[in-house]
């Protein structure tokens, strides 16, 4: 039975993108089902799929998976060839922390630059506490560049599950403008030259679905 990937909005669900597109550069074969978030009917369809209501969830036979960084665990495991952590044991510990780190850290970076694949590149000032989450995220991506990072453009070499797990945050750099030195800069360019990444910013794009705490500028919806 194939593996089924059932996720929110492309331009904006930020969580939704991380095992999407691990499994894409992967070449894991899934279906994907899109459910857009916050409109009529929408809880209820995620529902049958997600104990927890919430997407992404994967569904793998009779099995739901269930929060971006487990639906990552369980495929690292199912498909060991993916190489979705890195063979060294160090880096593969490194990888897992930096990976729980974005689980479960930069509040104010996800609040105040919400994910948007549409909104239009360019400079937005950002308060004190965003500043300190991005130069943390710089810190980290230069740390495992230089440690790890050196067989390939990606944080550990190969794009991996680490790397799925900071997508999303390249997003947010580049729609926001968010200034950042130049290892991190061009760990964003390799990461934004995936075709994958392509694939899924594109149909994102094309989404009519609006959500306004998503929007920096609403009322008014500026695209791309």
């Amino acid at each position: 039975m194939a593996l089924k990937l059932v996720i929110g909005n492309k331009n904006y669900s930020s969580w939704s993108l991380r095992p999407w597109i691990a499994m894409k550069v992967a070449g894991i074969a899934f279906d994907e089902e899109v459910i857009p978030l916050y409109e009529p009917g929408s809880a209820e369809k995620i529902e049958k799929y997600s104990p927890a209501g919430k997407v992404p969830v994967l569904i793998d036979g009779d099995t739901p998976i269930w929060e971006s960084l487990a639906i990552l665990e369980h495929l690292a495991e199912k498909f060991p060839d993916a190489k979705l952590w890195p063979a060294d044991a160090r880096a593969r510990s490194h990888a897992r922390a930096v990976a729980s780190e974005m689980h479960a850290g930069f509040a104010a970076l996800r609040k105040n630059c919400p994910m948007n694949m549409w909104l239009p590149p360019k400079p937005r000032p950002q308060p004190d506490e965003v500043m300190e989450n991005v130069r943390r995220i710089e810190a980290l991506w230069s740390e495992c560049r230089a440690r790890f990072g050196k067989s390939g453009l990606f944080l550990f070499g190969a794009f991996g599950a680490a790397d799925a797990m900071y997508a999303p945050v390249v997003a947010r750099f580049h729609n926001y403008g968010i200034e950042v030195g130049p290892v991190a800069r061009a760990y964003m360019e390799a990461v934004m030259a995936l075709p994958e990444w392509g694939e899924w910013r594109d149909a994102g794009r094309k989404e009519p679905w609006e959500m306004p705490g998503n929007e920096p500028d609403w009322p008014t919806v500026l695209r791309v």
